[in-house]
């Protein structure tokens, strides 16, 4: 594995890399950025939904004024209303062409197809769409969309405002080609909704292939750093590859469900990361290894969270089993390198504190050796003189004799 295969797990798949360009998608792991995940059993680190679409507010040209009273005057034209989806004036939605009555509206989940035309506010094209399909909710396309077909009648068309923050926000987009915080104009017309296909019942190629276009949706949310809604696009990948089937499944099409299934939980693990949810990418971790015990960017991953959480022993271990299965990554040699110079240093910070804690042993040792020296010296000074005294006074009684 190389530095840059590293970082992008799309790599593995070449072609569905060349089938999202094609398809006016960023493949999020094409960046040079290392690419890090949500478990589907927290629920905690789950992303938010998309915003409430209900009780949205009615604004017309005849607000904030005065009602005309003068009955006889002629109608100026119909009374264009808009409707404030969210209640903040970033996304605002009027009917053109009305539909087939409230009862034919989409619901959440369902697959819809509409005609979108896309221009800027000075009225520039952007893109134009006449057969756009995705899953009603999934995240498949941009949130103003997601937010406002959901409020469409069967064969209405619509014109739709919405700020960037709900478009392609602060970074914009290259394909289609939109400017960064530009605000956009949509047409667009329901053709056309139906519920989504039983996964039990859906053949295995189909199945691949559908959690394959969810994972790509996932990392096109990464790339422009939406980590939440990856997360959300990466789940529901999750789910479609851990869904039972009726339908007979080859050991070829098992094994490849399961690459996706890894793909997905490796790359949810970098998105938990980015979010600083350590527990949730390390489960992440730990599912891909389950499957697969000898995958190198799994192993990364899991050592790079647990360097996070502090546990450099167990990181700098499984950093080790990464390297040995890819000697020449220099990537992971330079973590484990970093790692186990951090741990080093940690290690030499605890003994130090531990030695202020408990008194410098060498420095005690040291005191007590002075102490008994200094008490030998006493000894032999109070042996010496006490000796000359005795002799002293033997030497006086011969003398007082001998007189």
């Amino acid at each position: 594995m190389t530095e840059k295969e590293e970082t992008m797990d799309i790599s593995d798949n070449q072609d569905s890399a060349q089938s999202a360009k094609k398809n006016g998608r960023t493949s999020l792991l094409d960046s040079g950025e290392d690419f890090e995940v949500l478990n589907e059993e927290d629920i905690d680190d789950d992303p938010p939904p998309l915003e409430d679409a209900g009780g949205g507010k009615l604004k017309s040209e005849e607000q904030n004024g005065k009602e005309n009273v003068d009955t006889d005057s002629d109608p100026s034209g119909p009374v264009e209303e808009w409707l404030d989806v969210l209640g903040n004036d970033q996304l605002k939605k009027k009917v053109l062409e009305p539909g087939k009555g409230r009862d034919s509206r989409p619901q959440k989940g369902q697959n819809v197809r509409i005609h979108l035309k896309s221009f800027l506010t000075d009225g520039t094209p952007v893109q134009e769409q006449r057969d756009l399909c995705f899953t009603l909710g999934d995240g498949d396309v941009i949130q103003a969309l997601d937010l406002t077909v959901q409020l469409m009648e069967m064969e209405e068309k619509a014109l739709i405002q919405t700020d960037a923050k709900y478009a392609y926000g602060t970074r914009g987009s290259v394909d289609p080609e939109v400017p960064p915080n530009a605000e956009l104009s949509l047409e667009v017309e329901l053709l056309e909704a139906t519920d989504a296909p039983d996964l039990e019942l859906l053949p295995p190629v189909e199945k691949i292939a559908l959690a394959s276009h969810k994972r790509e949706r996932g990392n096109v949310h990464y790339q422009r750093g939406d980590y939440a809604f990856a997360i959300n696009s990466y789940g529901i990948a999750l789910q479609i590859t851990e869904s039972s089937s009726k339908v007979d499944i080859s050991a070829e099409e098992e094994k490849e469900l399961i690459d996706v299934k890894v793909k997905c939980l490796n790359n949810m693990a970098a998105s938990q990361l980015k979010l600083d949810h350590y527990d949730a990418a390390l489960k992440s971790c730990v599912s891909a290894l389950a499957h697969q015990p000898e995958n190198i960017k799994a192993l990364f991953r899991m050592g790079k969270v647990l360097a996070l959480q502090g546990e450099y022993t167990e990181a700098i271990q499984t950093l080790r089993k990464a390297l040995k299965l890819e000697p020449s990554n220099k990537t992971i040699h330079a973590e484990l390198s970093k790692l186990v110079k951090k741990h080093s240093e940690q290690r030499g910070a605890e003994q130090a504190m531990y030695k202020k804690m408990l008194g410098n042993p060498s420095s005690n040792s040291t005191q007590k050796h002075r102490a008994k020296s200094s008490w030998g010296l006493s000894w032999k000074w109070l042996f010496g003189a006490t000796a000359v005294a005795i002799g002293g006074v033997a030497l006086s009684v011969v003398i007082a004799a001998r007189n």
